[in-house]
């Protein structure tokens, strides 16, 4: 195991739950200190109070992961007699950065959503509402019969050929390709002023759009000609699709009253908001955790029978139930699930990396909420 610095760690997060997943305008990224400094123990937790940053100091904490980011609107000032003022002034005085991950770890794959939906009991998983995702290329080269293995591998391993959950995908077509080297070209093949008639292959492969110049210069370092003949066209396929929210079945029907009390369990609530009649059987589960109420529409047309969502607003619960789907709200808490998440998910990268690092999921309820 080896040292690290709060950077590195912050680059293999960011693997997992990039910042360009986030939506617009949402503050994600480092909101306090530097992450130019070791680190040895980080504090993972849903939101940064000073309860949190008091057990982060305890710790020996270095470096904080929240979900929820503690400054979320540009700051007028930071006076120290204030509430945000202090709980600045205690981060920077003991030398402990603070890194947001909001939207991003939403949307990404493994990340708060999909916790939630494993933990709800939801088998084939899909997103909700799509948010993102990347077009499909095609690269079309053609290259000397000797040759192709190594071009095809060397493609391959930059990350072309994936499709879905399959790997090293790509097609090869034979043929003869013609050329004639001019006076100042170093053929790899011919002579100069001379036409060539070589046996050629052309492999044909697919990779996302943003893996183009990682692919071109696999391509290019590999190629043995001097000028290789490609094609690259833009397909329509999409590939690489996040989004927020989750929908899936459960393994059987159950009665809604049931699957409230199921819900309340698993997230370890002690009370859960519902609407809908208790006696009907639901199947198909959206899931959206924090505040759902903008989709509402958005799980109705997706066919789901019951939406789980937090901070549910009355006249939103009165449309939801107009429209016939029921909503089981836990309250917004319910993303403290990424406290262990992230925690056990960081760890494992670490371990793969040999990085001595250790993950702390926070031991603090941000709950705000107390039943009387």
């Amino acid at each position: 195991m080896k040292e690290t610095n709060a950077q590195h760690i912050i680059s293999l997060f960011e693997q997992w739950a990039p910042k360009s997943l986030a939506v617009d305008g949402d503050p994600v990224g480092l909101q306090v200190g530097t992450l130019n400094k070791k680190v040895t123990k980080i504090l993972v937790t849903l939101d940064v109070n000073l309860d949190t940053v008091e057990e982060a100091i305890t710790n020996g904490c270095e470096l904080i992961i929240a979900h929820h980011p503690p400054i979320f609107r540009g700051l007028k000032n930071m006076r120290t007699d204030l509430p945000q003022g202090i709980l600045i002034e205690k981060l920077i005085k003991h030398d402990i950065a603070v890194y947001a991950a909001h939207t991003n770890l939403d949307i990404a794959n493994g990340g708060v959503n999909d916790l939630l939906a494993t933990a709800l009991h939801l088998e084939n998983i899909e997103i909700l509402e799509q948010t993102s995702s990347e077009q499909l290329m095609k690269l079309a080269v053609f290259t000397p019969k000797e040759s192709t293995i190594a071009v095809r591998t060397a493609l391959s391993t930059a990350g072309a050929g994936k499709i879905g959950d399959y790997d090293s995908c790509s097609f090869t077509t034979s043929g003869e390709g013609r050329f004639k080297p001019l006076e100042d070209a170093t053929p790899y093949i011919g002579q100069a002023n001379e036409l060539s008639i070589v046996e050629e292959d052309k492999v044909e492969v697919v990779f996302p759009v943003s893996m183009k110049n990682k692919i071109l210069k696999a391509l290019l370092t590999t190629h043995p000609y001097e000028e290789p003949a490609y094609d690259l066209v833009s397909l329509e396929a999409e590939v690489n699709i996040k989004g927020l929210g989750r929908i899936g079945i459960l393994p059987e029907k159950q009665l809604l009253g049931d699957y409230a009390q199921l819900v309340k369990q698993q997230l370890n609530v002690p009370f859960v908001r519902v609407v809908g009649d208790l006696t009907k059987e639901v199947r198909k589960v959206a899931v959206l955790g924090g505040d759902g109420n903008k989709y509402i529409q958005i799980a109705k047309r997706a066919g789901a029978d019951v939406f789980i969502t937090g901070d549910l607003y009355f006249h939103v619960a009165q449309d939801a139930e107009a429209i016939g789907l029921s909503v089981i709200d836990p309250g917004h808490h319910v993303e403290q699930i990424m406290k262990t998440g992230v925690a056990e998910y960081m760890t494992k990268v670490c371990v793969d990396n040999k990085l001595e690092v250790e993950f702390i999921p926070s031991k603090i309820s941000t709950e705000p909420f107390q039943l009387i």
